[in-house]
């Protein structure tokens, strides 16, 4: 049997400036009037990641620390094969489990039950497989009767139920993780809570990006620490803290 791991090689992604700009003839003469008589902006491309090489492997729990657009989701995503790089090689040995976007592949006119095939199809379960985990979904999100309504008719919270109880109903090698994910009251956060720490317990590589410093120590034992799309120190999690309070200026105390 393979072991797992992750590998990036000389990996750079950029996501081009094109992006951003106007799409439509409408949009394009808003943005002139406004800004009739006033120097033009320019959009530059985002590095998102620069030049990272680093492997992990089985066995490892691995937090990732870095500013708000540091380059942390963008590697989670990249690793998901979720964004395309621009250049180096990304290579990844295990089935992913990734939870972030939890709202992603979900149909607003479909039921809630209908959702349940729809997202189970988006992360590679089969039909057979969706309709064997279904009653423990609707019974993990425990939406009552609001299971065979649209999606449409959903508060965020009902919304977050139930695609944390899709998306977690099934492990895997890989753990992807971006923050700590809030998933409605407290009754259904202490089983949101328990679920996680079972899919952690039971994947073969964990990577957690998170601000929150207890969390990070209490389930990892190496730290990533991003700074502009860079990995700027890669150690044990308490020297990865450390370096991002010193990078961040931050108080020892927080």
């Amino acid at each position: 049997m393979n072991r797992s791991y992750i590998r990036l090689e000389a990996v750079d992604l950029l996501y081009s400036s094109m992006a951003y700009k106007e799409r439509s003839l409408k949009a394009l003469l808003a943005n002139m009037l406004n800004r009739r008589g006033a120097r033009a902006s320019v959009i530059h491309d985002v590095h998102a990641l620069k030049h990272v090489s680093l492997e992990i492997r089985e066995g490892e729990r691995v937090g990732l620390l870095g500013h708000n657009g540091a380059g942390k989701s963008t590697f989670l995503k990249t690793v998901a094969g979720l964004y395309p790089i621009s250049s180096g090689k990304v290579t990844v040995e295990g089935t992913v489990r990734a939870l972030f976007d939890l709202s992603l592949g979900f149909e607003p006119d479909a039921t809630g039950r209908e959702n349940i095939l729809y997202r189970g199809l988006l992360l590679g379960l089969s039909p057979k497989a969706i309709r064997a985990l279904e009653e423990e979904i609707v019974a993990f999100a425990d939406l009552g009767e609001f299971i065979d309504y649209p999606i449409k008719t959903y508060s965020a919270g009902m919304m977050v139920r139930l695609a944390f109880a899709i998306s977690t109903a099934v492990g895997g090698d890989i753990l992807l993780l971006d923050e700590v994910i809030g998933a409605g009251d407290a009754k259904f956060m202490e089983r949101a809570k328990k679920r996680i720490k079972s899919l952690i317990e039971n994947s073969k590589i964990l990577v957690l990006a998170s601000h929150d410093f207890a969390a990070l120590e209490s389930i990892c034992e190496r730290g990533l620490v991003f700074h502009h799309g860079e990995v700027v120190h890669d150690g044990s999690i308490q020297s990865a803290i450390q370096v991002f309070r010193k990078i961040n200026g931050l108080s020892e105390l927080i």
